[in-house]
């Protein structure tokens, strides 16, 4: 890269960044607006993997809430198959929306990590100042997911991109596509899609609960009784932050939950002793963190609720949890509650099979389980229900009653 083509670049990052991490913008600039669109085309095109069968949208669909939007395949593993027939992820896909608002990876004052991006947290955001960007960069190169060799191949096909390669020259320059330049390149297309995914089309704030406090919409009696329990006899509120205008429900931070492994996935049918080590195992990797991996071993991000129940059709079946293991509100919610009541299953148990038996299979990593904030929290039925009730509240794409 010359001189004047790597300060144009840095130029237009800083102007990328500057706005991608901003909670809202009154009015987009028109630049902003093509960078948007652009992503856009990337993220829902499928050619951007090997065998032209998968795109960002296969595992990040809108219809349910910008997760995994297979009813078939949430009901049981709730781990996707890649562009290679066969190869399979460990973790259940996340949501991507409202993932733009969580900071760069780091220690808080309490000694408690916070932000970045994946499960585990493994996009900090140190790359590019923005960790839904770094985390962009991961799928196309991944084998069990995109299955790209390597940048140069995920660039060559954007620039030749009939619906879109003229537009990403324009957006970036045209001199981001020469063969020079394939670094430079593949962190514009990460921050394409970043800008998208900070986009009003994917974080709306247009749920039941954002038009109840603009006085457009009204909670019942059983939602404003789940919200009361939500913040105070549920403690939801210590991980799941919800005061404030545009609310996220989240604090970006970590926790071990004592979920139980899922068996239904594929990871434990090639690998029976296969344990995931979430937070503590990407710390493990790096030597400035690897100090505090035992004390985060077995915690994974805790993610937005926003979104939580969004389904294409109430037959659909949506998953819970890092790996998937819960299958419906109810079954999470009771989990919450009862973890550390009900008896151990004997097995590694569905969550249909614990329920039915009225137990819980042990936790898949017993240290470092969260057991202050949740397991025993002597919630009735009733008060779970309203729990329930106010977290489908939380759903994008709600239409006030005039």
């Amino acid at each position: 890269m010359n001189k004047t083509s790597k300060s144009l670049f840095t130029a237009v990052l800083i102007a990328v960044l500057g706005i991608s991490t901003m909670v809202s913008v009154a009015v987009e600039s028109p630049a902003l607006v093509a960078k948007e669109r652009l992503g856009k085309l990337i993220f829902f095109d499928t050619d951007l993997s090997l065998n032209g069968n998968q795109s960002c949208a296969s595992c990040h669909g809108p219809g349910a809430g910008w997760a995994g939007d297979l009813s078939e395949v949430n009901a049981h593993g709730a781990v996707y198959e890649g562009s290679i027939p066969g190869a399979f992820g460990d973790r259940k896909p996340p949501s991507s929306a409202y993932a733009t608002f969580s900071p760069i990876f780091h220690m808080d004052k309490k000694g408690l990590f916070v932000g970045g991006n994946f499960w585990d947290g493994r996009a900090t955001g140190e790359k590019l100042g923005n960790p839904a960007a770094d985390q962009a960069q991961g799928p196309f190169l991944n084998p069990v997911e995109q299955a790209l060799a390597a940048p140069a191949d995920v660039v060559t096909k954007v620039c030749a991109a009939s619906s879109y390669g003229d537009l990403f020259k324009q957006v970036w320059g045209a001199e981001t596509c020469d063969s020079g330049n394939v670094n430079m390149a593949y962190d514009a297309i990460a921050l394409s899609i970043a800008a998208y995914e900070a986009s009003p089309e994917v974080n709306s704030f247009t749920s039941k609960w954002d038009y109840s406090l603009k006085g457009a919409a009204k909670l019942t009696k059983l939602e404003r009784k789940g919200f009361a329990l939500f913040q105070g006899k549920g403690q939801c509120k210590s991980c799941h932050l919800s005061s404030g205008k545009n609310a996220l429900f989240t604090d970006f931070s970590y926790d071990n939950l004592g979920l139980p492994k899922n068996p239904e996935n594929p990871v434990y049918g090639n690998n029976p002793s296969f344990i995931d080590s979430g937070l503590g195992g990407f710390l493990a990797s790096r030597s400035d963190y690897a100090a505090f991996a035992e004390a985060n071993k077995g915690k994974h991000k805790v993610p937005t609720l926003r979104n939580v129940d969004l389904r294409p059709s109430s037959d659909f079946v949506k998953a819970f949890g890092h790996n998937g293991y819960f299958k419906t509100l109810e079954g999470i919610v009771h989990f919450y509650n009862t973890r550390d009541v009900l008896p151990a299953c004997p097995g590694d148990y569905t969550e249909a099979e614990a329920l039915a038996e009225n137990c819980w299979p042990a936790p898949e990593v017993p240290e470092n389980v969260n057991t202050a904030e949740l397991g025993n929290l002597g919630l009735s039925p009733a008060e779970e229900a309203a729990i329930v009730a106010f977290l489908k509240t939380l759903s994008d794409g709600y239409i006030p009653i005039k």
